[in-house]
C-alpha cells in the first residue's frame, strides 16, 4: 500500500485519455454512471482526482479536454456545493485545480489555477461542466480509492475499452497494437547466452536496459563499452527485489555510475507498480525481450531455462523505448547514487552451472509482432490469445499462482472447447510442492471431465537447472515470450513486458524447445506426469500455493 499512496504525477493521466472523453460506463460501485458525450467545440471532463493522500485532500484536480478557441475562462466545474472557475483560457488537455503550486511540479501538462471552493467528495458525487445555465459535460463517480484517478481508459484489462475506471495516478494505458512483418532472432537459455551480449555489443545510437536485477559483469562490460563509443546508455532496475539488492549488483551499478552511465532504481512511495519486473533492452532499432534477469543464472546461461527474442523493427523498438523513457522519467525512478546512500546489501552466490547448447538461435521473419505491457494490456492480450485458440496451447511457466487465477481459468476454458492444453511447470525446490499440488488438482479435473489438459513438472535431465521461462506456443502460429508470470499479481500490479510473435517458423522454433523440455532432455522417455494425490494432501498443497503465489513470481 505504501508504494501506491503517493502517486502524485498526472502526466500519464492527461496523456492517455482519448478525446471525446465522456461515455456510458459502469461506476466502481456497480451503479450506472452517465457521462454524456460532448460536442467537438466544447470542453469536456476527462478525468478527476478526488482523494489525494494529503491533509484536507489538498491537491484535488479535474482534467479537461479543451478544443482550440474555446473560452475556458467562462466555464465552471461544479458539484452540489461549490464550483471551480478557471482563471484563464487554455486548450488541449489541462489540469484545473485550486492548488496549482502543489500540482504544477508533478505534471508536464498545463495547470490552470481556478477560483472557487470545490471539494471533491471521497464518497462519490456528480460533477458538471457548464457555461451559464447550459451543462455540456458531466461525470458521476462512487467511492474514490485513495491516490487513484477516475478516467476513461483504453488498454487496461480491468476496465475494458472505452470504459471509465479507477487507476493509480500516473499509470500508463497502452493498447495492444500489431506491427509487422519483422525480422526476429529467436533464442533460448542456457543454450545461447551470446545472443544477449552480441545484441548489446552492436549498439551505435541508444542502449536502454530495463530489468528486475542486474548482476552480470558481461552485460555491464557491454554497457560500459557502448558508453565509451558515444552510445546513449540508460539503466533502470527494481530497487526492492525480493530478498534485497545483492552486493554484486550494488558494486556493478556503482561501476556503471563511475563510468558516467545514468542508473536509476524504481522504489519508494511514488512507485506506480509493486515491482519493476520487466526484462528488456532497446538497442538502436532493435528490441530484445527476455524471460530472464540480467544475471549469470539467467542471461549468463548458467542455470535457467529461458526464452528470448530480438525484434529488428524500428517501430517496435520506438514503442518499447517510449515505455522505458516514461518509467525512467517517473519520480519513483531514483538516481542510484542517492538511493544507495546508507543502505546495506545482501550476499549471494552467483550461478556457475554448465549446460549443453542444444538449440541454436534462429533468424526468422515473423508476420506480426504485438507488444504487451503490464498492467496495461498484458492480461487481456494473453487471455484473448488463449480464448481464440482452436488447436493447441503449450505453456511453460515457473508457476501459475494458484488454481483460481485468471490464466488458469482461461486454460481450463480453452481445454473445455476441445483444444489440447499442455502446461510445464518448474520443479525447482522452492516451488515444487506448490506446483505439484496445482498439477494434481488440474490433472484430476481433466481426468474427471475428460479434458485434453495435462500438467507436468519439468525434469531437465541436465539440460538446465530450473524453469524460469514465461512462454507459450498457441496453435502452432503464435508465441508469447517475456517477463510476465501467469498470475494475477504480476499481470495487474507489476511492470512487465512481453512479445506475441506470429508466424509458422517462429512458432516451430519454440515448439521444438517446448517439446524437448516436455519429454525431458530432448527426447528421453518420461517427464513427470504428476499423479493424482490424496485429497487431504491436495488441499494442504493448494493452500500453500495460494500463500506463496506472490513469492514465487520472482527470480530465484
Amino acid at each position: 500500500m505504501n508504494r501506491v499512496v503517493a502517486l502524485l504525477l498526472v502526466c500519464c493521466l492527461t496523456a492517455t485519455v482519448p478525446p471525446g472523453a465522456v461515455a456510458l460506463g459502469a461506476s466502481p460501485g456497480g451503479q450506472s454512471a452517465h457521462h454524456p458525450s460532448p460536442t467537438a467545440d466544447r470542453p469536456a471532463i476527462v478525468g478527476l482526482y478526488p482523494n489525494p493522500v494529503a491533509d484536507g485532500d489538498a491537491g484535488e484536480f479535474v482534467v479537461l479536454s479543451v478544443p482550440e478557441r474555446a473560452n475556458l475562462s467562462t466555464v465552471r466545474v461544479c458539484d452540489d456545493e461549490g464550483c471551480l472557475r478557471p482563471e484563464r483560457d487554455a486548450s488541449g488537455r489541462v489540469v484545473v485545480t485550486a492548488s496549482p503550486d502543489r500540482v504544477r511540479p508533478l505534471t508536464n501538462r498545463p495547470v490552470v489555477a481556478a477560483d472557487g471552493d470545490l471539494s471533491l467528495a471521497n464518497g462519490g458525487e456528480r460533477l458538471e461542466l457548464s457555461h451559464g445555465d447550459e451543462s455540456f459535460s458531466a461525470v458521476r463517480y462512487d467511492d474514490a480509492p485513495e491516490a487513484e484517478t477516475y478516467r476513461r481508459v483504453s488498454g487496461r484489462q480491468s476496465s475494458g475499452s472505452g470504459r471509465w475506471a479507477w487507476t493509480p495516478l500516473g499509470a500508463s494505458d497502452y493498447a495492444v497494437t500489431g506491427i509487422g512483418p519483422a525480422d526476429v532472432t529467436a533464442f533460448t537459455l542456457p543454450d545461447a547466452p551470446e545472443v544477449v551480449t552480441d545484441t548489446l555489443a552492436g549498439a551505435e545510437e541508444r542502449l536502454l536496459l530495463a530489468g528486475y536485477t542486474l548482476t552480470s559483469s558481461r552485460v555491464a562490460d557491454e554497457l560500459v563499452a557502448a558508453h565509451r563509443r558515444g552510445v546513449r546508455v540508460r539503466v533502470l532496475v527494481e530497487g526492492g527485489p525480493v530478498g534485497g539488492i545483492p552486493r554484486a549488483e550494488a558494486r556493478l551499478l556503482d561501476r556503471l555510475v563511475r563510468r558516467g552511465i545514468p542508473v536509476r532504481v524504481v522504489d519508494g512511495p511514488y512507485a506506480r507498480y509493486d515491482y519493476h519486473h520487466s526484462k528488456y533492452a532497446v538497442v538502436d532499432d532493435r528490441a530484445m525481450v527476455l524471460t530472464e534477469n540480467w544475471k549469470p543464472a539467467g542471461t549468463g546461461g548458467h542455470s535457467s531455462r529461458g526464452w528470448g527474442a530480438v525484434v529488428g523493427e524500428r517501430r517496435v523498438a520506438d514503442r518499447l523505448a517510449a515505455t522505458f523513457d516514461e518509467d525512467f522519467a517517473w519520480r519513483a525512478a531514483r538516481n542510484w547514487t542517492a538511493f544507495r546512500d546508507g543502505r546495506s546489501f545482501q550476499s549471494a552466490t552467483p550461478a556457475n552451472g554448465t549446460f549443453p547448447s542444444r538449440f541454436a538461435p534462429a533468424s526468422l521473419t515473423v508476420d506480426r509482432v504485438r507488444l504487451l505491457v503490464a498492467p496495461d494490456n498484458a492480461e487481456s492480450g494473453v487471455r484473448s490469445l488463449l480464448g481464440n485458440a482452436t488447436d493447441s496451447v503449450d505453456v511453460i511457466q515457473m508457476g501459475l499462482g494458484g488454481p483460481d487465477g485468471p490464466f488458469v481459468r482461461e486454460l481450463l476454458a480453452t481445454a473445455r472447447r476441445g483444444v489440447e492444453v499442455r502446461v510445464l511447470l518448474s520443479g525447482a525446490w522452492y516451488v515444487r510442492e506448490e506446483n505439484r499440488a496445482l498439477a494434481d488438482r488440474l490433472n484430476a479435473l481433466a481426468e474427471r471431465d475428460d479434458l485434453p489438459l495435462t500438467v507436468r513438472l519439468a525434469d531437465s535431465n541436465g539440460a538446465f537447472e530450473k524453469v524460469h521461462a514465461k512462454g507459450a506456443v498457441v496453435d502452432g502460429e503464435h508465441v508469447v515470450v517475456g517477463s510476465l508470470n501467469w498470475n494475477p499479481h504480476a499481470a495487474r500490479e507489476n511492470r512487465e513486458v512481453a512479445f506475441v510473435l506470429s508466424g509458422d517458423s517462429v512458432a516451430d522454433h519454440y515448439a521444438a524447445v517446448f517439446a524437448a523440455d516436455w519429454r525431458g532432455d530432448g527426447g528421453a522417455a518420461g517427464g513427470e506426469r504428476v499423479p493424482v494425490g490424496a485429497l487431504a494432501a491436495l488441499v494442504v498443497g493448494v493452500l500453500v500455493a495460494l500463500a506463496v503465489a506472490r513469492r514465487f513470481e520472482f527470480e530465484r
